[in-house]
């Protein structure tokens, strides 16, 4: 059962989000959506897939809807200030359950933009078909942090093959790219395999 719950950016502005609660979580699931301007939202498959799964691995879960999105006040930004949304939702989940580790798990677009985020309290990214250009990749604080991160990719993927976000992310710290077999971008019949690798790298972040 997802409560509604609203967050407040530094900035001001209030995001439209839901937040799935557990008895004895072991870590809190931050997730973010795809491109707003393209008919993303936190309802879109992927992120109601990761969100529907945390339950299964022992966690809770939140999810927003970035400023601009349904009930999300203000305006798209191409990934600038789409951070402070990322970080706002941080905020409440560490207030929500204080001392949990954090994953963030996104998928493109919101994958980027989480790629961007620095706290001490995320236990590491799993990230869905992320660009890695929507937003600079020498913008990317996570790469130089020694918290895991997972790129799912499909084997199909039509913006960021997996041989491409190979590339780019050969000099990150405790990154791996994870094909997803028969896949493009939207994993489509895929899904399942996709939300079964999300469960995997929360079992090898925060154990049992």
């Amino acid at each position: 059962m997802a409560d509604g719950v609203t967050l407040t950016t530094s900035d001001g502005e209030t995001l439209e989000a839901e937040l799935s609660r557990i008895g004895d979580p072991r870590a809190m699931v931050v997730i973010t959506h795809p491109h707003p301007l393209m008919g993303g939202d936190m309802h879109t498959p992927v992120p109601d897939g990761f969100f529907r799964a945390a339950a299964s691995v022992t966690c809770s879960a939140l999810r927003f809807n970035f400023r601009g999105v349904g009930r999300s006040t203000g305006t798209h930004d191409e990934g600038g200030a789409e951070r402070l949304d990322v970080a706002a939702a941080i905020a409440l989940a560490a207030d929500q359950f204080p001392g949990l580790p954090i994953i963030l798990a996104g998928w493109s677009f919101g994958a980027d933009v989480s790629l961007t985020v620095d706290d001490d309290q995320i236990a590491g990214w799993f990230l869905a078909a992320p660009p890695l250009r929507v937003v600079d990749p020498a913008e990317m604080a996570a790469a130089e942090l020694p918290a895991p991160k997972t790129l799912a990719i499909g084997e199909n993927d039509q913006f960021n093959p997996p041989a491409s976000a190979t590339k780019i992310t050969a000099d990150w710290q405790s990154t791996s790219i994870e094909v997803i077999a028969g896949a493009d971008h939207f994993f489509g019949p895929q899904l399942p395999e996709l939300v079964d690798a999300f469960r995997s790298f929360v079992e090898a972040t925060v154990g049992s």
